[in-house]
């Protein structure tokens, strides 16, 4: 996949001479609301044309009430109204618009995707944490690198982190196109921790509260038949992380001690184990004030950073590898691939509700030779 570039577009034009067609995928998370309109190249990637992202912390006291607040709602319907005005303003765009864990796990979160229909006009869908897992890795297939035999597509949310293996050669074989139609993943797994969720499941800041969140975390990994599965092959130097959360992009800004967050330099590029552990020593070692001041850490997400560290630590120390490669890509990428190449998740119709599903996840019945299992 070709990194997704801006566009210079005013009414682009494809090899035919008509314009372009458009697409728009919008993700509502439970700590940000993202939308990202673009068009597909001729080389099967897609180009930016308009973006839009807010914090709405939509999970905000979600698992202590259950429920989604009315404050939090609010915000997230005010994001998804500026959504809404930036496809109005490019039609005729084919869409998909889709909720995860936050509206997933609250009990009023089916009538609050109704509300937004209603208030806004967008119809959403709530997707699954397999799907999310397979938009995750839709978006960082560029990122693979097939010297090794599995990646670890790693996206940690607000509400929850989604975590799939697969196989790199496969991935690299089959192309975008392929992978859309059949995606090579050998095991996917949703855990129910995101930076919102831990940050407000971990608020004593007393001595020792990093570790505790890292092994709190790392205990419902190692519950996992994934750790079991791929850990001794993570172990063995056969496998590749991949990264492409707000944490992972933040932490890498941080490390090159960006005075703002630049896309183009954080994208794509590699962290080192030793690197990533020095800067997050750095940002524990902070003051909270100090953290906010850090470029890459404004609009809020300097509060939320600790927790996603600690997710990514308990990660890293169960499917361990030297370095890891980070992607400022996500699910409204893969969705926008996935699209554009015709794949629609579980042979459904895009616009076609989703049911949920709550599972820990799926791995093969048996660990993958080292050529790797296909999917």
């Amino acid at each position: 996949m070709a990194k997704p570039a801006k566009s210079s577009r005013g009414k682009s034009r494809g090899r035919s001479g008509n314009v372009s067609k458009l697409y728009a995928a919008l993700d509502l998370g439970t700590n940000n609301c993202r939308l990202l309109i673009a068009e597909p190249t001729r080389a099967g990637g897609l180009r930016i044309v308009d973006s839009y992202s807010q914090i709405v912390t939509l999970g905000e006291g979600l698992a202590a009430s259950g429920q989604l607040s009315e404050q939090a709602m609010g915000r997230a319907i005010e994001a998804l109204r500026k959504c809404s005005d930036k496809v109005k303003k490019h039609r005729p765009v084919q869409t998909r618009f889709i909720a995860t864990q936050a509206c997933r796990q609250a009990a009023n979160g089916k009538s609050f995707l109704n509300e937004v229909n209603r208030k806004v006009g967008l119809r959403m869908e709530t997707i699954t944490p397999k799907e999310e897992a397979k938009y995750a890795l839709m978006g960082s297939l560029d990122l693979v690198d097939p010297s090794y035999d599995f990646a670890l597509v790693i996206d940690i949310g607000g509400g929850s982190t989604e975590l799939s293996w697969i196989d790199a050669k496969a991935a690299i074989a089959r192309g975008v196109k392929g992978c859309a139609i059949r995606p090579p993943i050998l095991g996917w797994a949703s855990f129910p921790v995101g930076v919102v969720t831990l940050n407000e499941a971990f608020t004593d800041r007393e001595t020792g509260w990093y570790p505790r969140m890292v092994e709190h975390v790392a205990e419902l990994m190692r519950a996992n038949d994934a750790a079991t599965r791929f850990g001794p092959l993570f172990r063995a130097g056969r496998g590749q992380l991949i990264g492409n959360s707000g944490t992972v992009t933040s932490l890498v800004g941080v490390h090159m001690k960006l005075d703002r967050y630049i896309r183009s330099v954080v994208d794509g590029a590699w962290l080192a184990r030793e690197e990533a552990l020095a800067t997050r020593q750095r940002l524990h070692d902070a003051t909270p004030e100090e953290r906010a001041k850090e470029g890459c850490l404004t609009g809020g997400r300097s509060e939320l950073m600790l927790p996603g560290l600690a997710i990514l630590d308990a990660i890293w120390q169960t499917w361990p590898a030297d370095r890891l490669r980070v992607g400022d890509r996500g699910l409204r990428e893969g969705i926008l691939l996935s699209m554009m190449h015709g794949a629609k998740a579980g042979g459904q119709k895009p616009n076609q509700k989703q049911r949920g599903q709550r599972g820990r996840g799926q791995l093969p019945p048996k660990p993958p030779s080292s050529e790797g299992a296909a999917a």
